[in-house]
């Protein structure tokens, strides 16, 4: 059973403001993308890894693999237009090999550390999917469509948020978007979701996060990410 760490890297990044797509921004003298991918490829839990990211990145991103001797990456995959077109590639890629476990995991979160891989890993000897995720802290309230005012107040215990890497036999999330992508209203925000909505027999096991797992999604994100580096557990 080979264990595979899909990098997802075909993102803009729009909301950043900035003009550099996120996963090439500098961040501790590397790119964001760079100390992803080299988590994934020091764990002795994982076999490859593939890294998807826009065509006309590819180049790049096949000179970042060269520059730091990534033996284990294995392809480097053109995205698409939308992040499950993405994951689809990858889940394609890996079409003939349908018991491979792979875990999904967003270039934008560079400081994911072994212990949460470790940990999604032995999560996928009891599940056929897993997420990593973190209990909600806040008091989360439901809105109207245009958040306008409030409808109700959900039970805070109940409630986490979702991080990435998450985890599939790669059967299971082929056999998701199979169903999915039948569905003329089909919407995906996360592979998860997919699995959830679409194979609703399959418990999607969850595993602890971090809150140093955090997302680059906005500029202003990239201190704290450097703080958050600087004191690397």
């Amino acid at each position: 059973m080979e264990t595979v760490a899909v990098i997802l890297a075909a993102g803009s990044g729009s909301r950043t403001g900035l003009s550099t797509p996120k996963q090439f921004l500098p961040l501790g003298g590397k790119a964001v993308l760079e100390h992803s991918v080299q988590t994934f490829h020091n764990h002795p839990g994982i076999d490859q890894v593939v890294i998807v990211t826009a065509t006309e990145f590819i180049d790049k991103v096949q000179g970042l693999v060269k520059a730091n001797n990534w033996t284990k990456v294995t392809a480097v995959l053109a995205g698409g237009k939308e992040r499950f077109d993405s994951s689809l590639a990858a889940v394609s890629h890996f079409s003939s090999m349908p018991d491979t476990v792979m875990l999904f995991h967003d270039a934008a979160r560079p400081l994911v550390s072994e212990r949460i891989i470790t940990d999604a890993l032995k999560a996928m000897e009891t599940y056929n999917a897993v997420d990593v995720a973190v209990p909600a802290v806040d008091t989360i309230v439901q809105c109207n469509k245009e958040g306008t005012y409030m409808t109700s107040i959900q039970d805070r215990s109940l409630l986490w948020r979702m991080q990435t890497p998450q985890g599939f036999r790669q059967k299971t999330i082929e056999q998701a978007y199979e169903i999915a992508l039948k569905d003329p209203q089909f919407t995906a925000t996360d592979d998860c979701g997919t699995v959830l909505r679409y194979l609703p027999e399959e418990k999607v096991g969850i595993v602890h996060g971090s809150e140093r797992n955090i997302k680059l999604t906005y500029a202003d994100d990239l201190s704290l990410l450097e703080f958050l580096l600087s004191t690397q557990e």
